[in-house]
């Protein structure tokens, strides 16, 4: 069912009330914060790189703190076993029967804190449930239920004792992006509120999970123009014909561009999508699906810049509001 403008009215002020929520405890970042919430409407997941203390942690728990709905913490180590995540079937000899006991993933946002210390075994554990949303163990299915969405950090200058992520993980995220430092404001900011210790924890919920999901749905009726449709698929057909790529856009990213864009129309109070919601999401969108050969890589090529080049040289849609 398509959106009306009155909903597309509503959505964008909700989302507004959200993003101001959250950056009351992460200052200076509100388009992060804008994107981490696209990108929970849109029912995906999100990684978060950056250098410690930036503030990757604040925003998943100030995120969650927001949504009145449950959300759990994963601390990935290196020790860290599947069953830590998903759960475990434990045998009852009261009952003598097989009783599953739920693991900290079935919660509305679960926060996967510095996810490339964990094995690859255990990052594996995580792949089903973030496509399928859905955990199987011994055999049979458990649904994790909806909203869900998997919140991971990761420290990129941090190399003894982790595990780079894989090209098959990092494609299960919807959207992958980063804080950096705050602002000479902000910062001083935070500096002057010293002894507060968790400014996320001090958040109280302003919407219910429910209408998170009802906001979901809500995203998936804003208009896509077919010439936009053919614009996605023409820069994921460039992205695998340039020689700096390795491996180009998938479908699968195309459909996650096209499904963040229509989010974030909404969320800017729209019914339909333009190009430059297209354009606006590139980056953290299809940055991650991409691989740079290693001979572009050394000439001092990167993803960004390279995508950027794509999008430039191939003329966007003339598209009117249906």
């Amino acid at each position: 069912m398509s959106m009306t403008p009155e909903e597309a009215q509503w959505f964008a002020g909700t989302v507004e009330t959200i993003v101001a929520n959250v950056g009351k405890a992460v200052l200076g970042k509100e388009h992060v914060i804008r994107l981490a919430v696209t990108c929970l409407l849109t029912e995906g997941h999100l990684l978060l790189e950056d250098y410690p203390g930036t503030g990757k942690t604040s925003l998943a728990k100030s995120l969650a703190a927001t949504v009145q709905g449950t959300h759990k913490r994963i601390q990935f180590t290196p020790d860290l076993l599947p069953g830590d995540v998903t759960g475990v079937t434990v045998y009852d000899q009261r009952s003598m029967q097989f009783d599953f006991h739920e693991g900290p993933i079935f919660a509305s946002l679960v926060l996967a804190d510095e996810i490339n210390r964990a094995s690859p075994k255990t990052q594996a554990a995580l792949l089903e449930v973030m496509e399928e949303g859905t955990v199987t163990v011994d055999g049979e299915q458990h649904d994790v239920g909806s909203p869900f969405m998997v919140i991971a950090t990761q420290n990129p200058v941090e190399q003894a004792g982790t595990y780079r992520l894989p090209e098959a993980q990092l494609d299960r995220f919807l959207m992958k992006t980063s804080l950096g430092y705050p602002d000479h404001q902000a910062t001083v900011t935070l500096l002057a509120d010293a002894s507060v210790r968790s400014r996320a924890g001090e958040l109280s919920p302003v919407v219910t999970s429910e209408v998170v999901a009802e906001m979901a749905a809500l995203a998936d009726g804003v208009h896509v123009d077919p010439a936009l449709l053919e614009y996605v698929s023409s820069i994921a057909t460039e992205s695998r014909r340039v020689p700096e790529f390795r491996v180009g856009i998938s479908v699968r990213g195309c459909l996650a561009l096209v499904r963040s864009a229509k989010t974030w129309a909404a969320v800017h109070g729209r019914h339909y999508v333009l190009p430059d919601d297209v354009k606006a999401l590139v980056e953290p969108v299809l940055v991650h699906r991409v691989l740079l050969d290693p001979e572009a890589e050394f000439a001092g090529a990167t993803a960004v810049e390279v995508l950027q080049r794509i999008v430039a040289d191939i003329a966007p849609p003339v598209q009117r509001a249906a």
